[in-house]
């Protein structure tokens, strides 16, 4: 491959490290599964996959049918969770590549369950909604706080008519937790505890599961009692806590990717000289400018704007001006022996400096999720060790 101007480079062993520092807090009884979507949060779906299953993942979460395709299509076969929509016209290939889709409406599971092909099964996970107000059935009202909260009988009732599908094989059910990552886990303890009434109450009827999860990277870390049969492993695999107020204490993490960039050209400017659009940027003093072959058309977002900061030569140099689609300026005037062609840090980890995605994304009031899923599939992605 011709030298890039912009790339990201991926850590696998990262990838490792993460895994197994989460595994070692995760109950023994309870497995791991690695969430993948949006092509492992802009990692590398095959690459991550393949790491993560050496590592002893026991499943895979995916968004989108074809991400799951392209797991089996590679040749790995263990079981993969479609957490989003699939078309019902789209079962056979559920079934043919042998995924486990998720459902949350009878209508859905019955529409699913008419395409599936004759003598076929098709494994799936039910989705309840105890809260997070996305998808899956609503057992109760969820901000109603009792100590025992009012299971629906309807709900009960959709999920034993669907059990009783032939071409349906209730293999496992789950929640979400929307507050898990904040402070104040009343909330996120409210969701497990009607969570919890609702197995009790389908398990009177009959209807057991082999696998049920409901905890996510942050009640990995600060909510051990919710790990049940299984966890989902998400932002924490590549290397970021979910939040702030998340025991960073617990597990050890390492940031996966590093973005990278080049100076492509570097300019003297006086006083007063203003930088690119809208000249909202002028020199205070005499100072270099650098362009950086890097833009938001690349990923790094334009709210970033006079306000991030870019490693040059170890140092940190603040972005001059708006960002543009394919380049970024920076003011390298404090920077000795800045040249054409240096490497420049746009995220990463750094033994002592503050350049990870987190800090990028606390600087435009966002979320390191958003930031490295992202970066742009025209960034090329270099796997290193």
């Amino acid at each position: 491959m011709m030298q890039a101007d912009v790339w990201a480079e991926i850590d696998l062993q990262a990838v490792s490290h993460n895994f197994k520092n989460i595994r070692q807090i995760v109950k023994p009884q309870s497995g791991v599964m690695a969430v993948l979507k949006a092509n492992a949060y802009g990692h590398g779906l095959m690459e991550v996959a393949g790491r993560v299953l050496a590592d002893g993942a026991d499943m895979l979460g995916v968004a989108r049918i074809d991400e799951a395709i392209k797991i089996r299509e590679a040749g790995f076969d263990t079981p993969v969770l479609i957490f989003g929509h699939t078309p019902p016209e789209l079962a056979p290939a559920l079934v043919a590549y042998d995924l486990t889709q998720s459902i949350w409406s009878c209508d859905m599971a019955r529409a699913l369950a008419d395409a599936v092909p004759g003598g076929r099964r098709l494994n799936v996970h039910v989705k309840i909604d105890t809260g997070m107000g996305r998808l899956g059935w609503v057992p109760c009202h969820p901000q109603k706080t009792t100590d025992h909260p009012e299971i629906s009988e309807s709900v009960i009732r959709d999920i034993c008519s669907i059990k009783k599908l032939p071409a349906i094989d209730l293999q496992g059910i789950y929640t979400h937790f929307a507050t898990a990552d904040a402070p104040d886990k009343a909330f996120a303890d409210r969701q497990f505890s009607i969570f919890h009434h609702l197995l009790d109450a389908l398990e009177q009827q009959g209807v057991e599961f082999k696998i049920r999860h409901a905890a996510n990277s942050a009640a990995i870390i600060d909510m051990p009692h919710t790990h049940l049969d299984m966890v989902r492993l998400g932002i924490a695999l590549y290397g970021y806590y979910p939040s702030e107020f998340v025991d960073a204490g617990s597990a050890a993490l390492r940031p996966v990717m590093t973005l990278k960039s080049r100076i492509i050209h570097l300019k003297k400017v006086p006083v007063g000289f203003s930088v690119s659009y809208g000249g909202v940027w002028k020199a205070s003093a005499p100072t270099v400018i650098a362009t950086v072959a890097l833009g938001y058309g690349d990923g790094y977002s334009r709210l970033l704007s006079s306000k991030a900061k870019m490693l040059v030569r170890g140092r940190l140099a603040p972005v001059a001006g708006r960002v543009c689609m394919d380049q970024t300026m920076l003011d390298v005037g404090e920077i000795p022996d800045v040249a054409v062609g240096d490497e420049v840090m746009v995220f990463g980890a750094h033994p002592t400096l503050p350049v990870g995605a987190d800090l990028i994304a606390k600087q435009i009031n966002t979320i390191s999720y958003e930031i490295i899923t992202g970066v742009s599939s025209r960034v090329p992605r270099v796997y290193v060790r």
